[in-house]
């Protein structure tokens, strides 16, 4: 998996320099729905990684935001969100990144995050723990859901139907200290491997928006679950990560929603 990591690594550095090339500049902009969006650059950098997937790893197969996909069969394959945080990149907001998650054998083995405006890169290999820029991550401590930062999102249905996360959000705006909504649940989750946010939770993800930092979360000694508890997919439809410590709290407060 070594080879994969640095390959993957290459491919993060090098989408993040057509991010950054193309950032708060003019470029096309295109709704897939009333509040979902993809941009030229979001395009860009999928080609750009999937050619390069295609001409070193010819035998994998690549699930990927812009194009569609099918989730059948075990072959090796490559997890991609070009831009995660499209929206937040669309509008200058500089919080987004590119996620890189590859699958072997049913499991993610590797992921990479890497946000090219504050130029940080994080990375996990399965077993060998999680990293930012070099340095090993692990979760924070906090144990008490009153100094808990917990950050979380909503899907892009949230204005048609009632499975809108707004339950939950109300309910722990009134158990935790704070609660950040920043666009980016890839990296968010790379943030609760940091230590930075202590949980976070959403509903409606795509294997592409949780493959590589839900692997971050788990190599940094974190705990991810389904809402109840039951052992995380990638490809199931609820997330809840944390530290570990405040993760039972956290369930017991989402079980109070719908």
């Amino acid at each position: 998996m070594t080879d994969v990591l640095e390959f993957a690594v290459s491919l993060a550095f090098e989408s993040g320099r057509i991010q950054k090339r193309h950032f708060e500049k003019r470029f096309g902009v295109y709704h897939k729905g009333e509040i979902n969006i993809v941009t030229d650059v979001d395009i860009e950098c999928q080609t750009h990684i999937m050619e390069r997937i295609a001409r070193e790893f010819p035998g994998d197969t690549v699930i990927s935001e812009e194009k569609a996909n099918r989730y059948e069969g075990t072959a090796n394959r490559w997890i991609i969100d070009p831009i995660d945080g499209t929206t937040n990149y669309a509008h200058g907001y500089p919080f987004f990144c590119t996620s890189i998650g590859y699958e072997s054998e049913s499991e993610v083995k590797v992921g990479v995050v890497y946000n090219p405006i504050s130029d940080e890169l994080f990375f996990a290999q399965k077993g060998k723990g999680a990293y930012l820029n070099g340095e090993r991550l692990s979760p924070s401590g906090t144990t008490d859901m009153k100094q808990a930062l917990l950050v979380t999102g909503f899907p892009y249905d949230i204005a048609t139907n009632p499975d809108n996360n707004l339950d939950h959000f109300t309910a722990f705006l009134y158990k935790a200290q704070a609660i950040r909504r920043d666009g980016s649940a890839a990296l968010n989750l790379a943030y609760v491997a940091a230590g930075r946010f202590d949980g976070f939770w959403e509903l409606k993800l795509n294997p592409w928006d949780v493959a590589a930092g839900t692997l971050m979360v788990y190599e940094a000694g974190g705990r991810v679950t389904d809402f109840k508890g039951n052992p995380y997919s990638i490809y199931g439809r609820e997330i809840l990560a944390s530290n570990g410590l405040i993760h039972e709290k956290m369930r017991e407060v989402l079980g109070e929603g719908r």
